[in-house]
C-alpha cells in the first residue's frame, strides 16, 4: 500500500481534495480530525499536556479545548511561530500512533494506497512515512475567504494564521506532485498523479 502525505496551508481545500481522492477508493487520515478526537475528552492526556504548556486558559468551563482560545495563544504576537512548534511537538506523538493504526486497518483491507491529509506534514515528520507527497495550492485571497467564511474570524486573523504556516511556493519545493485547488480540474489532476504511481 502506497502512503501518500497531503499538505497545504489552512484555506487550500485539501478537505474537498481528500474526497475527489475517495472517489478512487484512497482514503484519507485526516490528522486535524483525530487531534480533535484527542484533546475533546476532559483530562485526556494530550490535553493534560497542552495546558501544562499553554494554560488553564485554553480550556471551556467544562474542563475542554477551547479551541479558539488556543489559536489566539499559539497564532498571535511575538513568538508565535516558537509555541506553533510546541504545539505541534506535543500533539504530533498522539497523533502519529492513531494514524499508524488507521494506516494499518487500511492495508489489512487490501487498499492500494492511502492518504495522511497533515497541515504540518513536513514541521511534524510526518512525510518521513509517506512514499510520495501532494501540496494543494489556491491564491493567498481565496485561502483567505475560506478562511474567513469556515472559521468565522477577522481577516486580520486569518492573515496571522497563513503567515506562520509554510506558503505555497516552499510546499511545492518540498513535495512531489502540485495540486492547484483555483480550478474546476481536479480530477484530471488527481488521475494523473495516481496513473503516474500506478495506483489505478
Amino acid at each position: 500500500m502506497k502512503i501518500i502525505g497531503l499538505c497545504g496551508t489552512s484555506g487550500s481545500g485539501k478537505g474537498y481534495v481528500s474526497r475527489v481522492f475517495l472517489k478512487y477508493g484512497v482514503p484519507t487520515i485526516d490528522t486535524d480530525q483525530i487531534y480533535r478526537e484527542i484533546t475533546i475528552k476532559k483530562g485526556a492526556p494530550c490535553l493534560r499536556e497542552l495546558v501544562t504548556q499553554f494554560g488553564e486558559q485554553i480550556l471551556d468551563e467544562n474542563g475542554e479545548l477551547d479551541r479558539k482560545s488556543l489559536a489566539s495563544i499559539v497564532f498571535e504576537g511575538y513568538g508565535s511561530k516558537k509555541r506553533l512548534e510546541k504545539l505541534n511537538v506535543i500533539a504530533h506523538k498522539y497523533i502519529k500512533s492513531d494514524t499508524e493504526a488507521i494506516l494499518e486497518k487500511y492495508k489489512k483491507e487490501g487498499k492500494r494506497a492511502a492518504i495522511i491529509d497533515a497541515p504540518v506534514l513536513f514541521e511534524s515528520g510526518f512525510d518521513t512515512m509517506c512514499d510520495f507527497t501532494i501540496a494543494v495550492t489556491a491564491p493567498y485571497e481565496l485561502k483567505l475567504e475560506r478562511i474567513i467564511s469556515r472559521d468565522g474570524i477577522l481577516k486580520e486573523k486569518a492573515e496571522a494564521r497563513l503567515k506562520n504556516q509554510l506558503n505555497d511556493d516552499e510546499l511545492v519545493r518540498l513535495t512531489t506532485y502540485q495540486i492547484d485547488n483555483s480550478n474546476c480540474e481536479l480530477d484530471l489532476q488527481i488521475e494523473n498523479i495516481l496513473k503516474k504511481e500506478n495506483i489505478i
